[in-house]
């Protein structure tokens, strides 16, 4: 597997199909729609087509006529170490360059493709090798090994009135992480989820120092927790 991987060599472009293929698979658990890679990519159908035929070509992806497309083990590890890179590459410019997190998604999308591996590895030692980003998005290992995401609870739907930790922010506009900062929803911060009323379509949950505050269903959904030790 390696010797396949080495000898690819993948273009900007290809390794961001690549990547929006692994995210849609790793949220949905499923083949990928092209109208996905149309989204997500923002380009026309025709482009997509085309490229994923010459992806299928490279052994990088199977393509199912009126389907849509799944990794192959070699295009899935090329997705995982893009992954890792952009990944790494926000967490070195929030926590050594001391960027707002909000800022950094546009920058490593420019920077996971132009980082060496032996740069990338010198990163990861540096920063103590992370296992999330600042967003408490999952960071593959050197392996291509990746935190299993299929438990997660957010606060639309987790328990209440029990210690819970923000472990990750799902929507990582810029908008909606200021709204989470302005409101001490970062991942770390230790809440409780004190009432949930669905008529109303809001929530009211209490931070760490005792202050409540109440947010709404739809940005609730968006906050992932974990039980708090």
């Amino acid at each position: 597997m390696v010797n396949r991987i080495t000898q690819i060599m993948a273009t900007s472009t290809v390794e961001n199909y690549l990547k929006a293929a692994l995210l849609y698979e790793q949220e949905h658990q499923g083949i990928v729609p092209m109208g996905s890679l149309v989204e997500a990519l923002g380009v026309v159908p025709g482009t997509v087509t085309t490229m994923v035929k010459a992806m299928a070509t490279q052994g990088l992806l199977e393509h199912e006529v009126r389907q849509g497309v799944r990794l192959t083990p070699v295009g899935r590890a090329l997705a995982l170490g893009v992954l890792r890179k952009h990944r790494l590459v926000e967490t070195f410019l929030v926590q050594t360059l001391e960027m707002d997190w909000s800022e950094v998604h546009v920058e490593a999308e420019a920077l996971e493709h132009a980082v060496s591996n032996r740069v990338l590895e010198r990163i990861d030692a540096y920063l103590g090798h992370p296992t999330v980003d600042p967003h408490g998005d999952p960071i593959p290992n050197a392996e291509g090994s990746i935190a299993d995401e299929a438990t997660q609870a957010t606060m639309q739907d987790c328990t209440i009135k029990k210690p819970l930790r923000v472990t990750r922010i799902l929507d990582q506009s810029a908008d909606f992480l200021d709204y989470v900062q302005d409101h001490g929803l970062k991942p770390g911060a230790k809440i409780e989820v004190l009432k949930r009323v669905e008529a109303s379509g809001v929530l009211q949950c209490a931070l760490a120092d005792g202050e409540e505050i109440v947010l709404g269903l739809p940005a609730a959904a968006k906050i992932v927790v974990g039980i708090s030790a």
